[in-house]
């Protein structure tokens, strides 16, 4: 089942870091909505409710419906920044798009199939060098996550970029640079003390 995300805002008046510390104390969120030709809003939102909305992997890959001052709009989650050192967010930044909007958008990767690959059933290790995704689609085809199936990977093969399924109408921007850009998301290792690496002892 789709999920869907609300994000209840006010706009924001007071401007700078002092009032910035003011409402963070207040627990609020400043944050920023910007893009589809109009001016940037300055808007405020509750803390524990981001923090609660945060929690959910597909937030980050979703289109969200941000209402303000009772105006509905749709937005995508572009930046949030972090307390380094407490789970405290600073600011967010939220982009407008439109259905026809092409938008890029970090999308999160899900394996499957790993532990039936042949490589992981010779007593092989896969590493995973990706955990998302820059693609390029409308926002209409935005997926909220993109499968990659390991059932067929072996010992010392590796899954690259172009070996990924992509849903209708997302591309991969990496690739339009050339097969350099091409890199490995997924590969397989041989098991430490296997059968080549005694061979090679010998």
């Amino acid at each position: 089942m789709s999920i869907s995300f609300t994000v209840e805002a006010e706009v924001r008046t007071d401007v700078g870091k002092g009032a910035s510390r003011r409402l963070r104390h207040a627990n609020k969120v400043p944050g920023v909505m910007y893009g589809a030709g109009q001016d940037a809003v300055s808007i405020l939102m509750n803390h524990n409710e981001m923090l609660h909305h945060l929690e959910h992997e597909a937030f980050y890959s979703h289109i969200l419906t941000m209402k303000v001052g009772g105006n509905s709009e749709k937005v995508v989650l572009k930046d949030v920044q972090r307390d380094p050192s407490k789970p405290k967010i600073l600011h967010m930044d939220f982009q407008r798009v439109s259905e026809t909007d092409k938008i890029h958008m970090h999308v999160p990767l899900h394996f499957v199939g790993e532990a039936n690959s042949p490589g992981v059933k010779a007593g092989g290790s896969v590493s995973h060098s990706m955990t998302s995704l820059d693609v390029l689609c409308m926002a209409k085809d935005l997926p909220e996550f993109i499968e990659v199936d390991l059932s067929t990977l072996e010992t010392g093969q590796a899954l690259h970029l172009s070996d990924i399924k992509l849903p209708s109408g997302v591309t991969i921007p990496a690739l339009s640079h050339g097969a350099d850009h091409d890199t490995a998301v997924v590969s397989c290792h041989a098991p430490k003390g296997g059968a080549a690496e005694e061979a090679a002892a010998e």
